[in-house]
């Protein structure tokens, strides 16, 4: 192209799995999402120094103004920057817009970050050591970008065909691979799991004394360059001051230390309970655990909405900033998470003290993972009169999602465009999700475009590998929620540590309660939860057998027959199971029919026709399945089996 006509820049930086999911904290996590989305904007700044415009999606101004020294209001703390983007550029020539300088400005940004980390953690290392060696090779060789310039505004699909050259390729890895990213050589360059001497090498980076290192980086683990800037790059981001190349500056600034680890999370709203214990309990509780930790307070910056509302919050702000492990009995029996066992007994006494002073259960050991993404937007960006419709709208889902997550005690990942990522506490997932949902759709509401919002929620326990839980994410939304459910759907799944547990998903106008704006799951949870807990047992055995109930009530999936009963009939039977379950709450019939209606419901999977008619906007299966019951009792019980 030599002409002068404006063009349009098609951008896209990764890989974005292999970065952001590899993950053994939920730090981890939370810095790869924000590496991600700070070099995305480099980019964004890149293609603005050249006088370019980038139309889709709106980059945040507040966060493009930090990029450059110049932001005013609060400092941005999760990504919030796409990393794909469209902008609009004069053509290529010479004296105009060049592509290159847009690589160029990532890869010296990425340097100039990961060199801040080398000199203030690793810096003792000769530039000629091994380390040293494998850092530059890992750093230098890791990001995969494309672009396209075309003449067309709507010609989105050239991107995608350029990405599929896939002229990416990573380096051959010799060694012990990266405790963290699949594949990456770790730093000490050992070629053989020799624990002494990969030992020798990450004790001298863990006692070097560098601030936070040695509750940044556990005794076992050992980093390739790459997953050691994601661990440490927060302890330095404020001090980047750097002139790029092009003739700006970028900048860093302060963002958190502190993720909420999945243990803290898990704990969040059993730790609300246990501040109403005795002082004195309090007080011993926190003496015993800081001994234990070594008074590392990893959490002092972790802020949870409802903890800090709390009457007495600041009287016990080192309590409510110890490890999450320390609240959990088996973790403190586990003497590869604490060696000293004699005192992590002790911790342990004064645990169940507080779970007595305070009259409540233990702590359920399940977190939750919240995934979300605009359904059908991609189809309407291609007409050009709708793309100002929905980039405004998506500015504006943006901007009130994380005061959302806040209030529902999570910790916001990302969110950018129509993408939302967060971690919260079990009870407080599937409000969220229902609560960002609404507020997706009043974004559109008056816009025209017919866009709505599908959730995936993973509710993990805490000894579930973390990578694990975040790479099914996304198969539970694309596969299950969108593909599966027909779009505008919530799935849900339930991971125990012997592996996947519970699956449901439904549209959300199914799982939706209009009356109460809960979903009817959550509705059904309360309602067990309220029985007497003399009837606990009765409940109990109700959801255990429910499995093997429904297999009798299906259909044989190897013949062709119609359904056996209709619904009416099921739910009859299905009453009377729960009458005849044990000593119930309920005295008739009509009674138990009630209670057991909305969850028969919830139990017969329904599909959205996506080329929905008046007539044929629902398919709903003709087999029951156990996996909403069971979802029922896990909630009810947050997890903990009795």
């Amino acid at each position: 192209m030599s002409d002068n006509k404006q063009h349009y820049f098609h951008f896209t930086l990764g890989p974005v799995q292999g970065f952001v999911s590899q993950a053994r904290r939920t730090r981890d996590f939370w810095a790869g999402s924000f590496i991600l989305s700070w070099l995305a904007a480099v980019a964004i700044q890149a293609v603005k120094h050249q006088d370019g415009k980038v139309e889709f999606p709106k980059p945040d101004e507040d966060y493009m103004a930090w990029l450059i020294g110049k932001g005013k209001s609060n400092k941005p703390t999760q990504g919030s920057i796409p990393n794909r983007f469209k902008g609009l550029v004069a053509a290529v020539n010479p004296d105009t817009f060049k592509p290159e300088q847009v690589v160029e400005a990532v890869q010296e940004a990425w340097k100039a970050l990961a060199d801040s980390v080398w000199e203030r953690d690793l810096g003792d290392f000769s530039p000629s050591s091994e380390a040293s060696l494998i850092w530059e090779r890992q750093i230098g060789s890791f990001w995969d970008m494309s672009w396209v310039i075309t003449p067309e505004q709507n010609d989105s699909s050239a991107l995608d065909k350029r990405k599929n050259w896939r002229t990416y390729t990573p380096p051959n890895e010799p060694g012990v691979k990266c405790s963290m990213m699949d594949g990456w050589q770790e730093l000490s360059g050992e070629l053989s799991p020799n624990k002494a001497d990969m030992n020798k090498f990450w004790k001298s980076v863990r006692d070097n004394g560098r601030y936070g290192m040695k509750s940044d980086l556990a005794e076992n683990e050992a980093l390739c360059a790459i997953a050691f800037v994601k661990r440490r790059f927060s302890r330095h981001f404020k001090l980047i001051d750097h002139k790029m190349s092009q003739g700006w500056q970028l900048k860093g600034w302060e963002v958190p230390s502190a993720v909420p680890s999945v243990t803290y999370m898990a704990a969040v709203h059993w730790l609300e309970q246990a501040l109403k214990a005795e002082p004195r309990a309090l007080q011993e509780f926190h003496d015993a655990a800081a001994a234990l930790t070594g008074r590392e307070y990893g959490e002092w910056e972790t802020n949870i909405h409802c903890l800090e509302q709390l009457p007495n919050a600041k009287d016990f702000k080192r309590l409510r900033s110890l490890d999450g492990n320390v609240f959990f009995s088996n973790m403190l029996e586990n003497k590869n998470v604490f060696a000293d066992q004699v005192q992590a007994k002790q911790v342990q006494n004064k645990l169940a003290a507080i779970n007595k002073s305070a009259d409540i259960e233990p702590v359920s050991p399940f977190y939750a993972i919240l995934l979300m993404d605009g359904d059908s937007l991609g189809k309407h960006m291609s007409d050009l009169k709708k793309q100002t419709a929905i980039t405004t709208g998506l500015a504006k889902f943006t901007d009130g999602v994380p005061a959302k997550v806040q209030k529902h005690n999570g910790f916001l990942i990302y969110a950018g465009g129509d993408d939302v990522l967060a971690i919260l506490p079990l009870e407080d997932a599937i409000p969220c999700a229902a609560e960002l949902r609404k507020h997706y759709m009043d974004c559109f509401q008056d816009s025209g475009i017919p866009t709505t919002l599908s959730g995936a929620i993973e509710f993990a326990h805490i000894k579930t590998p973390l990578t694990k839980v975040l790479k099914d994410a996304h198969h539970l939304l694309d596969e299950v929620a969108k593909d599966g459910r027909g779009r505008d759907a919530l799935a849900i799944r339930v991971w125990k540590p012997g592996g996947l547990q519970i699956e449901w998903a439904q549209p959300w106008e199914i799982a939706l309660n209009p009356e109460t704006g809960n979903t009817y799951l959550e509705d059904i949870a309360t309602t067990f939860q309220n029985i007497a807990k003399d009837k606990e047992q009765f409940s109990s055995k109700f959801f255990y057998k429910i499995r093997e109930r429904f297999d009798l009530l299906n259909p044989d999936p190897t013949k062709k027959q119609e359904r056996v009963l209709t619904d009416g009939n099921a739910l009859a039977l299905m009453a009377m199971e729960y009458l005849n379950s044990g000593k119930s709450d309920l005295k008739t019939m009509n009674e138990a029919k009630d209670r057991i209606r909305p969850l028969m419901i919830q139990c017969r999977p329904v599909t959205r026709n996506i080329e929905e008619t008046d007539t044929t906007k629902w398919q709903r299966s003709e087999r029951l399945e156990a996996g909403g019951a069971l979802l029922v009792r896990f909630l009810s019980q947050k997890g903990v089996e009795r």
